[in-house]
């Protein structure tokens, strides 16, 4: 495996990113705060992601860390789910900053007594799980995230569930789909190279260019949750290797049960030893 060097520019630069976060957030989540009571639900998200739009582009001036989005043209007019890969903190930033319309997270419900930014996420229409309630919380997020989708809000997910290490796949958990298939709306799959620029478990941040790569629209009607979760899987991680050829080991192919392997070749920053 071929570690990344670390420059000192790159550890002053990314200190004064935990810097940005740290001195920024606070305040902008205070204001988001305050000013919420005021607003509708559609302008409220709208400066939310403004904190977005803005780190975004601190990213870029002060971490190297570009982005180019290919496919916008997939990107439907009406109600639709994005499931997307996980490599970063990167694209749970960016995505809100790209996309045209308000997006709707999935989250546990703990979250939202997280002081200022959870207070402020709370305010937010986003999905909220308990998994304390186990099949019961799969009928609240489908609940919810039908009222969502009928308010003009896309639901987003990853569907692997957690930040997966450049290079290697997670299992495809099928909720996301199951969701999209009951709320009858259309699925679009999302890839990234995001962990080559912002790996998980890392704070130092490598300059580079994110590649989004936004897939057709999957449709869910008439089709059952396994048919609909293999085509997702297939497609982000066929595009992945597109993206990266040079972290994985050769092309995607699903094993005898339609799931990919978990592993592949890694070859990224993502297990560089530059993680915290």
């Amino acid at each position: 495996m071929r570690e990344r060097q670390v420059t000192l520019m790159m550890r002053v630069t990314s200190v004064l990113a935990l810097l940005y976060f740290a001195v920024f957030t606070v305040p902008y989540a205070i204001f988001c705060f305050l000013s919420f009571p005021f607003l509708n639900a559609h302008r409220r998200y709208w400066v939310a992601a403004g904190w977005c739009k803005v780190t975004v582009g601190v990213l870029r001036r002060l971490n190297g860390i570009d982005y180019r989005v290919e496919g916008r043209e997939n990107l439907p007019d009406g109600p639709a789910v994005l499931l997307v890969k996980h490599q970063s903190a990167w694209e749970t930033i960016a995505l809100p900053a790209l996309m045209p319309k308000p997006l709707c997270f999935v989250f546990k419900r703990e979250l939202v007594y997280v002081p200022f930014f959870g207070w402020a996420l709370g305010m937010l229409k986003m999905i909220k799980i308990d998994r304390k309630q186990g099949n019961a919380a799969f009928a609240s997020v489908l609940r919810q995230g039908r009222a969502r989708l009928a308010d003009r809000s896309w639901v987003i997910m990853f569907p692997e569930g957690t930040r997966i290490p450049v290079g290697q796949q997670g299992k495809y958990k099928s909720g996301g789909t199951r969701f999209a298939v009951g709320a009858e709306a259309p699925i679009v799959p999302i890839a990234h190279n995001a962990g080559h620029v912002w790996p998980r478990h890392a704070w130092i941040k490598y300059p580079g260019l994110v590649t989004v790569s936004i897939g057709k629209p999957i449709p869910t009607a008439g089709r059952s949750i396994d048919e609909v979760n293999r085509e997702v899987e297939a497609w982000i991680e066929t595009e992945m290797r597109r993206l990266d050829p040079n972290a994985y080991d050769g092309p995607y192919v699903p094993d005898a049960k339609g799931s990919a392997p978990r592993r592949a070749r890694t070859r990224a920053a993502g297990d560089s030893g530059a993680g915290a």
